[in-house]
């Protein structure tokens, strides 16, 4: 049972430090987030595990962060004790807008460097958002006790770019904990307490929630002004919904109910709600007894990078898979979909998400939390099509593309930052020129690592883009992209055709120089997937009424002479005949019925050459299609 925390004289404003840890991916924020956890005490030494703020399976397996977690801990310095709200961040690219929300809530940010690799691009792309947000950095060298580590090296760069002293840079190790303590009292000197008003009326940022089958909506905040008391009925501006909390508190690690929240402190609020549309990220929450007039700015809206279609592999799980998406979206803002109808699938959701990963944790999330089985399109970008009358259409899905003529397709952009050793330029520079890519910039961060920058097509970027930059970099390379802008393009959309009907399903939009080795492509592993029926089936890629790629399933032919033996010839040319008129016939009234395991292998993500994992699933779906 947990009791609840009585807080007569609550934490001041002033002995309040807010941060946040950011990182490239695999630099130790977890480990390090560990080690601030085990030193403060607040975590019992048989409780203790590694990734302990790291909730979810998936991330555990993955060894990735996912989800940002805010935790309460206590640090004394010169016998003062001090109340650290800490946030782990996730380190990919996919999971930007979490790192973005997370300094929304901090006034300072521990930048962690890993003392082998150095700067990578995502602890350039995370920098420049903390310095967006004025937030006060706090250089980490981590990861110093192994044999590779250079800190001497990686200190000076990091140093160069920050613009400080090399002596400012702290050194530390997650795995022994050396260095930790000093950090931490760093953090309580140089972070600023939060600059909120604890006598104006209550104001209160949502920055996360997540669901609870039980308790129902969990919302975590981070107050701002004022104070929120247990049981003092609250309202959200944006929404305008009015609640009556059952429990307020503060998650140290675990949640910890307490009496109230006060300007500066992070903590989490149940209102008992069940309803996912009563709660929103970036909404201001205030009290119904003294509201406040004006809300806080909040976020901007997540911006999708990629699209793919999600649906049920039996149309009954429909209403499940909606519900599903909407709690998930509950604890992921920057997920967003809409219903979609495909002829060959049936009933879905068109999907936004912010890159590949992201759709794939998305998708896993929906297997083992909600155990649905589902089936994922390719995933595709967004484009606007200029027809020749001038209107112009927003195309999200293959299937929207427009069929007459078209005057211009504008595709998305994106700017491609990729921190390589200099020995690789050259393999970096001859895989984006093949994706269309435009070199910007090429900058020298020490005289073994070099900043290239690159504006590409987002469409490029989304499918293997990622794995061939690693296969040619032996895995040194790392990536990182935003948005920029539009460009036209000589984009087409290619079908594919099984026995003449147009399965939309398999429809893609790719540049023309790209079109052929998508339909050979298509046309090939369909071959492969398709059983065989008792007639021929023509499997054809084309682009409008042109036909680019074609391959054959020949029939089956069964043996209408064996039951002849001697006997006239006619006798059996009539058999034969009359086998080749019920033939003609079966071409022309049969239907070709693609199996489920079918669309799973071809709509594989993988849509260059059919490596180990590809060719199993298509062996599968051909035992199980013919079964």
């Amino acid at each position: 049972m947990v009791t609840e925390v009585n807080q007569p004289g609550r934490t001041p404003q002033s002995l309040i430090r807010n941060f946040c840890i950011i990182a490239h991916i695999d630099h130790g924020k977890s480990t390090v987030a560990d080690r601030i956890l085990q030193l403060s005490g607040v975590v019992a030494p048989h409780e203790m595990r590694n990734q302990y703020l790291d909730r979810m399976a998936i991330e555990r397996e993955r060894g990735i962060t996912i989800k940002s977690q805010a935790v309460r801990v206590p640090w004394k310095v010169n016998g003062t004790e001090y109340t650290l709200g800490m946030i782990d961040t996730p380190g990919h690219v996919d999971f930007t807008y979490e790192v973005s929300r997370s300094l929304a809530a901090c006034e300072g940010a521990v930048l962690l460097v890993d003392a082998t690799q150095g700067i990578e691009a995502q602890t350039l792309s995370n920098l420049y958002m903390a310095l967006d947000d004025n937030l006060t950095i706090i250089p980490v060298l981590n990861k110093i006790d192994l044999p590779s580590a250079d800190p001497d090296k990686y200190g000076k760069e990091l140093a160069d770019l920050i613009g400080c002293d090399e002596s400012d840079i702290l050194r530390v190790s997650g795995k022994t904990g050396e260095g930790i303590a000093h950090l931490l009292d760093t953090i309580v000197a140089k972070i600023p307490a939060p600059h909120g008003d604890p006598k104006a009326p209550a104001r209160a940022l949502i920055f996360d929630s997540v669901y609870d089958s039980y308790r129902g909506i969990v919302t975590y905040i981070r107050m701002v002004d004022g104070e929120i008391r247990s049981r003092e009925r609250v309202r959200q501006m944006g929404l305008g919904s009015a609640h009556d909390p059952i429990e307020l508190g503060v998650i140290s690690p675990n949640m910890t109910p307490c009496t109230s929240l006060g300007a500066g402190e992070v903590g989490y609020i149940i209102t008992g709600v069940k309803d996912v549309r009563e709660s929103k990220v970036g909404d201001t929450i205030t009290t119904e007894r003294n509201p406040a007039t004006k809300p806080l700015p909040g976020y901007s809206e997540p911006e999708p990078m990629v699209y793919a279609g999600i649906f049920p592999m039996d149309n009954v799980q429909f209403p499940d898979l909606r519900d599903a998406l909407e709690k998930l979206q509950l604890n992921d803002a920057s997920l967003t979909f809409e219903p979609e109808t495909s002829v060959a699938l049936g009933f879905g959701f068109r999907c936004g998400f912010l890159g590949v990963l992201h759709m794939q944790i998305i998708v896993e999330r929906l297997k083992r939390e909600f155990g649905l089985d589902i089936i994922t399109t390719a995933p595709n970008v967004d484009y606007k099509v200029v027809q020749e009358d001038g209107t112009s259409v927003e195309v999200r899905n293959p299937s929207q593309f427009p069929d007459g003529k078209i005057r211009e397709v504008e595709e998305p952009m994106v700017l491609a930052d990729i921190v390589t050793p200099k020995e690789f330029i050259g393999e970096v520079m001859d895989l984006c020129q093949k994706h269309r890519g435009q070199m910007k910039t090429m900058e020298y961060l020490s005289p073994e690592r070099v900043d290239i920058e690159y504006r590409i097509p987002l469409g490029e970027i989304v499918f293997n883009f990622f794995d061939q930059l690693k296969s040619h970099t032996k895995g040194y390379a790392t990536l990182n992209y935003t948005r920029d802008g539009v460009q036209k393009a000589d984009l087409v959309k290619v079908d594919i055709l099984i026995h003449g009907e147009k399965i939309d399903a398999f429809s893609a939009i790719v540049h023309r120089d790209s079109a052929y080795s998508y339909g050979v492509m298509m046309t090939k592993r369909l071959q492969k997937l398709i059983p065989r029926q008792l007639f021929e089936i023509p499997i054809q890629a084309a682009i409008g009424a042109r036909i680019i790629a074609r391959e054959t399933i020949s029939p089956m032919r069964k043996d209408v002479l064996a039951k002849c033996y001697g006997g006239d010839i006619t006798r059996k040319r009539k058999l034969l005949e009359k086998q080749k008129a019920g033939k003609k016939k079966m071409k022309l009234l049969g239907h070709v019925q693609v199996p489920q395991e079918a669309f799973i292998a071809a709509l594989s993500t993988d849509t260059g050459a059919e490596d180990r994992d590809t060719r199993d699933k298509i062996r599968a779906a051909r035992r199980k299609a013919q079964a």
